[in-house]
């Protein structure tokens, strides 16, 4: 900042060349949050005018679920606990860093700050410090996982938290920023009607933000809460209106932008690819630019290969292209992948039998470019050639299938397999999911005879 801003009643614009806006804000006012200093109110006109001339940011989050873990993988004792532990604490605080690099007016999190009910306090302790770390304002909105009736632990919010009401729309508006927020948090878990409606109107003269936790018109693989249209958020009049509750990165609409940001950390194999949030760039109270932002600290890759028509040597190589690519990706970051093998191929009973040294390959294709990768699952969905069974297996392969019509083998069967998972740790049987009955038997048994053949045939060579 240089010079004084204001002299004798009048402002100069060109004194603020060097001026952040809430430096701007906190020379008059002490604070953004603040409302107003006394002698000061005459010249708000001007501050806003100077403040639209400038521009502003705000930033758009949503489905942080703060202190939820990676799905399954806690207890892998092959996994580093610096790679795996506290991501979502990792990633919200690559969030707020963002936020203050970024010099943003202030920060929305639209649902799901939270997993659920606290553990303990630790969780609020370390978003009250992060809210401290981002010092200017933050609108919060409970969603389905954190809604009034689901938390039942608090502690006193931060100053510079302000969280929409759970029992109607909301309106909160910022005179100093000409910014309307308008929101209606979750009062239970479950909402299954179009809270949308319920929105008050645009403000006029000011940038209005609909603030909704939501399916919209989604019909994937997240519960359906609070569904409405895309074509009634547009009609609404709003500006823009900051999403949450689907974890991919959609926009539905532009101009008015409608937004969901996505998660900001991938939590299971099926949230891969850049998670993070918006950076929404505000001039003349006019939205110009809405650009993702990735904040992520670990990422979650599908490496789907082609087993058909090559021998192990061919197949490694294709795995090592696409690890390649997966960790180039990544940009630094370390890399957890689900690895799905496919095709027709004769390998089929040796990937069944040996997928540890897939693991291993993977490993050293990452290692080979300086990257970090690590292997979730191998899903080998390979299966045999359809060939001739007239070999000198065909007899034994009959003999095989047809044991498991016996009702005494196939009893033997599932009460060794019942023994086996009782002595194994909870995650391993969650994970395994060994069949308890016949028809389980049955869906196995190609599986399993590729991997007896296997064994068979190594036992030829010499």
């Amino acid at each position: 900042m240089t010079g004084k801003m204001f002299v004798g009643g009048t402002l100069s614009i060109s004194a603020f060349g060097t001026c952040t806006k809430p430096m701007l804000l906190a020379h008059f006012y002490g604070s953004p949050t603040n409302t107003g200093t006394a002698g000061h109110e005459e010249i708000l006109p001007a501050i806003i005018l100077i403040w639209d001339r400038m521009g502003m940011k705000f930033l758009h989050a949503a489905d942080i679920h703060l202190d939820s873990p990676l799905d399954g993988l806690m207890d892998r004792v092959d996994l580093p606990g610096d790679v795996i532990k506290h991501c979502t604490r990792r990633a919200f605080e690559a969030m707020i860093t963002l936020a203050i690099d970024e010099d943003v007016a202030f920060v929305i999190i639209a649902g799901d700050l939270y997993d659920g009910d606290w553990k303990d306090f630790s969780t609020g302790l370390f978003f009250a410090a992060q809210m401290q770390r981002l010092g200017r304002p933050c609108f919060l909105l409970r969603g389905n996982h954190d809604a009034q009736s689901v938390i039942t632990r608090g502690l006193k919010p931060p100053g510079n938290v302000r969280e929409f009401s759970s029992r109607t729309c909301e309106t909160i508006g910022m005179p100093d920023l000409s910014v309307a927020l308008h929101g209606h948090s979750f009062p239970n878990r479950a909402v299954p009607e179009d809270l949308s409606l319920t929105y008050n109107p645009p403000v006029p003269g000011m940038l209005n933000i609909g603030v909704l936790h939501s399916s919209a018109e989604d019909k994937g693989e997240h519960e359906v809460y609070a569904p409405c249209s895309v074509a009634a958020l547009a009609l609404k009049g709003y500006d823009y209106w900051a999403l949450g509750h689907i974890h991919t990165r959609q926009v539905l609409h532009e101009r008015p932008w409608i937004v969901f940001p996505g998660n900001l950390q991938g939590r299971h194999p099926r949230e891969i690819g850049a998670k993070g949030c918006s950076l929404v760039t505000v001039e003349d109270r006019r939205i110009v630019s809405v650009e993702h932002r990735t904040v992520d600290v670990v990422r979650w890759a599908a490496l789907d290969v082609d087993a058909a028509g090559v021998e192990i040597n061919g197949l490694i190589g294709r795995i090592e292209r696409e690890v390649v690519m997966a960790v180039s990706r990544a940009e630094g970051r370390p890399v957890l992948a689900r690895l799905t093998l496919t095709g027709a191929t004769d390998l089929h009973g040796a990937l069944l039998a040996d997928t540890e040294r897939l693991v291993a390959e993977c490993r050293a294709a990452a290692i080979s470019i300086s990257g970090e990768l690590w292997v979730e699952k191998i899903r080998v969905r390979t299966h045999l050639p359809q060939v001739e069974q007239a070999d000198m297996l065909a007899s034994l392969r009959s003999a095989f299938m047809e044991g498991l019509d016996d009702k005494a083998i196939s009893d033997g069967l599932i009460a060794d397999l019942a023994y086996l998972q009782r002595r194994l740790p909870a995650e391993a049987r969650k994970a395994l999911a060994l069949p308890s009955d016949a028809q389980g038997l049955q869906a196995l048994v190609d599986d399993a005879w590729a991997v007896a053949a296997h064994a068979l045939g190594q036992m030829d060579r010499p």
